[in-house]
């Protein structure tokens, strides 16, 4: 787990979460820090809460969908991506703090962006790789052949 100080979790929260929100309604950004948690319980356990959690976890699926290769026993990788989705997401359902509700919610986005921009980086680098080949005029096929 990642643990942050209070000034960059209200700069996450205020950035991520709260200003989608916020901004919907006009309302400048909600400070949290421990002494006003009484105010923003209410608030983390409504239904904003479900719907970033929802959002995130259907963002999660949407990401793992695109790992269409096997691990070593030939269990593709999307599907275990999802299991193990699921069992963190049924797992972190009973937590009651909201502090730690919205340090999971702010983690889990930045991991799932971190995961998106890897995964877009290795992408493009496979196919400037195979731009290359294609403009060296190698035409090379299956096992690195001429045809």
């Amino acid at each position: 787990k990642l643990f942050y100080s209070s000034k960059t979790l209200h700069y996450l929260l205020s950035s991520s979460l709260l200003k989608k929100y916020n901004t919907a309604i006009n309302m400048p950004p909600t400070i949290i820090t421990p002494s006003t948690t009484a105010p923003i319980t209410r608030h983390l356990r409504s239904s904003v809460t479900k719907s970033e959690a929802l959002s995130l976890y259907r963002d999660i699926l949407r990401t793992a969908k695109h790992f269409h290769w096997c691990d070593e026993k030939g269990i593709p990788w999307h599907c275990k991506l999802r299991a193990e989705a699921r069992k963190e997401f049924e797992a972190s359902k009973e937590e009651k703090d909201p502090l730690i509700i919205a340090r999971m919610l702010v983690t889990g986005r930045e991991c799932v962006k971190e995961v998106q921009r890897k995964f877009n980086d290795a992408d493009r680098k496979c196919w400037e790789r195979i731009q290359n080949d294609v403009n060296r005029g190698g035409g090379a096929g299956v096992g690195g052949r001429q045809q």
